[in-house]
């Protein structure tokens, strides 16, 4: 009699969960299925449950794409982009985070509690700051300017600081006690034992600049180095609007995020779940 409570308990935890999980995922099989309709269909069936239910597949939408836009010159600019920021990203976050972490200087617990202030600052509050500044400076209109000013990240610190925290200090002492410098202990002994570490970090950093609009609106002009989001954008400029190309394009463009998760998932779980605040 016990277990009919705990069970029924079980399956309504379970129930809301698929709940919730329906409503999260239904605008992206929105997406993927308005993708492969004729585009007069898109919009006019979205009241229905025929939105998620073709009567038949085409791949035209996506052969627009390619049509339309320079969709190959988008992507390879998001790539780019992201990629710098990615990888300059990982290694200048983490020598922030094992330097506040390990190391003893002064100054060390003033510059965390900046680390931590900067977290709640959004970037809209100083994009235009930025804007100006960079503009002044005559540097505008290319890769670098949309990646380096989001290298130093202050999530990403915080989460290889945290990380670094739970590292046992035996394995750097027993580096220092055969000889290794603290780059050669970094480098050695901690970056292989912080892989999923480095893996959420790098999943967290490409989630959040791979969609990023703003500031490649304010700093391009050139089709040639604008990035994916800039590029979904031109549809709404092109006449006829097509939301069957949109759709198509907005796939396209998630494909990518997806794959990097499935890829780099079981490190980014085992990442977040280790990357908690130490006691």
């Amino acid at each position: 009699m016990s277990r009919t409570p705990a069970r029924l308990r079980a399956v309504l935890a379970y129930a809301l969960l698929l709940a919730f999980t329906l409503v999260f995922i239904a605008p992206v099989l929105f997406m993927i299925v308005g993708s492969l309709k004729p585009d007069e269909l898109v919009l006019a069936e979205a009241g229905s449950l025929r939105a998620f239910l073709p009567e038949s597949v085409s791949p035209d939408n996506y052969r627009a794409v390619f049509e339309r836009v320079p969709f190959g010159a988008y992507l390879l600019s998001s790539m780019i982009v992201n990629g710098l920021i990615v990888g300059l990203g990982l290694l200048v976050n983490a020598f922030a985070g094992y330097a506040l972490a390990r190391l003893r200087w002064w100054g060390r617990g003033a510059m965390l509690g900046l680390v931590l202030a900067v977290l709640v600052i959004p970037f809209e509050a100083i994009a235009i700051p930025l804007f100006y500044q960079l503009s002044w400076l005559g540097w505008r209109d290319d890769w670098l300017v949309q990646a380096i000013p989001f290298v130093a990240n202050p999530l990403a610190i915080f989460l290889f600081y945290s990380f670094f925290l739970g590292l046992p200090r035996e394995l750097e002492e027993a580096a220092r006690v055969d000889g290794a410098g603290v780059l050669r202990t970094f480098f050695l002994i901690v970056l292989p034992n912080a892989k999923a570490a480095f893996a959420s970090v790098a999943i967290v950093l490409f989630l959040f600049h791979w969609g990023m609009y703003l500031w490649p609106l304010l700093m391009t002009t050139s089709e040639a180095v604008r990035p994916l989001p800039l590029g979904i954008a031109n549809f709404h400029t092109l006449p006829p609007l097509q939301w069957g190309d949109i759709m198509a394009f907005g796939v396209l463009m998630v494909l990518p995020v997806l794959i990097l998760f499935v890829v780099f998932q079981r490190w980014f779980v085992r990442g977040v779940a280790s990357t908690g605040v130490k006691g």
